[in-house]
């Protein structure tokens, strides 16, 4: 496996963050890492890491598209050419999403037969396998068509990440009836009832769900717009955090608590674990011609090694290979 491409500028908590997760990963994975980013300000972390340098950085509020093409020695940029040159084997970034999607894109190309590319994340699903929410927020307006073809690559996703044999794929609406949603959602919805396509990636059409299905077993691939899509993601994680913070809060709250909460919280820890941001590792950019891995904006170290675990799991599966298969005969 060629080196991992990290983007080391990018991130609330970079350089020093991402730099420890990166020797973290090479120590606890034995995967080869390579920091990409300013040689002055990495070098003193580097240790016996490569680095690829990059004398520019994209802000996390730059406008996406006009950033890239005219940063284009930034360490974005300078990722997605690694990975495109066959000089690394992925690449992953916690900085601005919208400019890693763009480097990618316009570095790496789409793989042949792909309208849009789609932001796949799992969105953790208590004593079960996750359910993959896409697009998250790549495209703001979308074609029915594109939403089929998500839905296609979310399948292949499901399969090769988490192993499940027949996802099933929900398509996301106000409503389980067809007759309900907007315009997109019914046009999608009889696509992906009628499509020989997503049966021949692997997949099985339930129809709509609801907002409140995304957290439940009962549907592993959920498709909407990207704009919708991102709504969803960020409520779902500020009710979690809030969640969360009032659990812990009530802990403390009274001497009865603070005493419950010793036999409760070791309880709770793998609940907690299972919701982390940080242990799911980041979302992947489906559709372009090579592996780009996104991780959230406030990533720590143990985030990054995750990133960098799933990144050579889905190297080791060929998922770019396989998404193409189930993309090409569409």
């Amino acid at each position: 496996m060629l080196p991992v491409a990290l983007d080391a500028m990018g991130g609330d908590k970079a350089p020093d963050e991402i730099v420890a997760g990166a020797h973290r990963a090479v120590a606890e994975l034995g995967v080869d890492v390579a920091l990409v980013g300013q040689p002055e300000v990495l070098e003193p972390l580097a240790g016996d890491l490569e680095v690829i340098p990059a004398s520019e950085v994209i802000p996390m509020s730059a406008d996406p598209g006009s950033s890239v093409r005219r940063m284009k020695d930034s360490s974005l940029v300078r990722a997605a050419e690694a990975v495109r040159d066959g000089k690394a084997s992925a690449m992953i970034s916690a900085g601005n999403t919208g400019a890693t999607m763009a480097s990618a894109l316009l570095r790496m190309g789409r793989i042949k037969g792909v309208a849009r590319p789609a932001i796949a994340t799992p969105i953790p699903v208590p004593d079960s396998s996750p359910t993959i929410l896409l697009d998250a927020g790549a495209n703001a307006e979308c074609q029915a068509d594109w939403l089929l073809q998500f839905a296609q690559m979310g399948v292949v996703f499901a399969r090769t990440r988490y192993g499940i044999e027949r996802p099933r794929v929900g398509l996301l609406s106000i409503g389980e009836e067809a007759s309900k949603g907007t315009p997109l959602v019914k046009e999608t919805n009889a696509l992906l009832a009628a499509s020989d396509a997503l049966v021949a990636a692997g997949g099985a059409f339930i129809g709509n769900v609801e907002g409140r299905d995304v957290m439940t077993p009962d549907v592993d691939v959920v498709v909407t717009d990207g704009f919708t899509g991102n709504v969803v993601l960020k409520t779902l994680e500020g009710g979690m955090r809030a969640l969360v913070s009032a659990i812990f809060g009530a802990f403390g709250s009274t001497p009865e608590t603070q005493a419950a909460s010793e036999v409760l919280v070791p309880a709770l820890l793998p609940l907690y674990g299972t919701l982390d941001p940080d242990n799911t590792g980041g979302a992947m950019l489906l559709g372009v011609d090579g592996l780009c891995l996104i991780s959230h904006g406030s990533s720590s170290a143990t985030a990054i090694v995750n990133a960098v675990r799933v990144a050579k799991e889905l190297h080791d599966a060929e998922i770019v290979d396989s998404l193409r298969a189930a993309v090409a005969p569409a």
